[in-house]
């Protein structure tokens, strides 16, 4: 769900490729004869669900990423090891498919036009499943995500491996939450509405109470960007009433950077609220999930509330920075704005201690009874 460094260039960079275009650079580039092609909702990348009549898996997702990140190929390639290496660690994680010449990616043009753009073009498995936004969650999927947040970001940490990853300190990447003193620059995008002075108290807060401990954090690399659109489960029971969901599908790994464990499980619990119908319970579950693996110390726990709220503010600020850029994708720009807005206004009326109180409750259920 990100751009590069500077949200000013998107206007630029995204890719708009048509279906057709699409289906003759899977043949170009990977050699195969798409039967089915249709386009897919992205931020400012392109990507396409296709079929292929060949032999085995038959279905990808062709990413085509815009122009500014596609400069950064050492970037894309840890995005890409990261996957792969995450998938042979038992991960839901897509691979790639190789390309003609072997490789696991290509710069392609955009088009036949002398000096049009070129952009990073991958295919990639593409992995069953509902997005967590279209099913009803229970504490045990909450559970199951915060789990799978500390366990990704703890193997990746610990045994990832390649030389690409240094490319993943990402300094002044908008979307790295240890970046929220950034978001004064795009603020004008709110206008002068009943929001901005929410979000201006989250920035002034962030910079005071957040900034200065960030070195007491444990720092880790982070997916990033675990949303309700990018986690793909399925249901492994019978019962409609108390479905039991696994998750089959980890999607997106376009924010990975250098950061902290805290920052996993905060952007994971913002994204859990967006759609609940009690979002200031959802923090607690998935809180539990994630200290089953990863326990956060108490410098991190008294940053989590300042934490998701500033998730929160990126998310709203950045969404509608990058709508007046793109007025004709509003409506998939702005999805976590429809509740964002009530559940940030929600956190700061209740109040830090009565939220983490809480989060911190509910977490401290899970001791006395972990879920099987």
């Amino acid at each position: 769900m990100s751009s590069g460094n500077d949200c000013q260039c998107q206007a630029l960079t995204k890719p708009a490729l048509g279906e057709k275009e699409a289906a003759e650079l899977v043949d170009r580039v990977f050699g195969l004869k798409v039967s089915w092609v249709r386009s897919l909702p992205s931020y400012d990348d392109q990507n396409f669900h296709v079929r292929v009549s060949a032999e085995g898996a038959d279905e990808y997702v062709l990413k085509i990423t815009n122009s500014e990140d596609s400069q950064k190929p050492d970037l894309i390639e840890a995005q890409t090891q990261a996957m792969m290496f995450l998938s042979a660690e038992g991960f839901p994680s897509a691979t790639p498919y190789l390309t003609k010449d072997g490789n696991i990616m290509s710069l392609e043009s955009g088009d036949t036009r002398p000096g049009s753009k070129k952009y990073m073009v991958r295919l990639l498995t593409y992995l069953p499943g509902t997005p967590v936004a279209k099913i009803a969650t229970n504490a045990q999927i909450l559970y199951e995500i915060g789990k799978l947040a500390a366990s990704m970001d703890k193997v990746l940490s610990e045994k990832f491996q390649h030389p690409s990853v240094k490319s993943l300190h990402r300094g002044q990447f908008i979307w790295n939450l240890a970046n929220v003193p950034l978001l004064d620059q795009y603020i004008y995008a709110l206008g002068q509405n009943k929001y901005r002075a929410v979000v201006e108290q989250v920035i002034e807060q962030f910079k005071g109470k957040v900034i200065p401990k960030l070195s007491s954090f444990r720092a880790c690399i982070n997916h990033g960007d675990l949303n309700d659109h990018n986690i793909l489960v399925d249901s492994s029971s019978a019962s409609l009433e108390n479905p039991q969901y696994r998750v089959s599908g980890i999607l997106d790994f376009s924010d990975m950077s250098y950061g902290y464990y805290v920052f996993e499980v905060a952007i994971a619990i913002m994204y859990m609220m967006i759609e609940s119908p009690a979002p200031l319970s959802v923090g607690g579950h998935v809180l539990a999930g994630f200290e089953s693996v990863v326990p956060l110390t108490t410098e991190e726990r008294g940053a989590l509330f300042l934490l998701v709220s500033g998730r929160f503010a990126q998310s709203l600020v950045i969404a509608a920075h990058t709508a007046l850029l793109y007025p004709e994708n509003k409506e998939y720009l702005t999805i976590t704005a429809k509740t964002g807005w009530k559940h940030l206004t929600t956190m700061f009326e209740v109040g830090q201690e009565a939220v983490e109180k809480t989060w911190f409750e509910t977490a401290q259920a899970y001791m006395h009874h972990a879920p099987a």
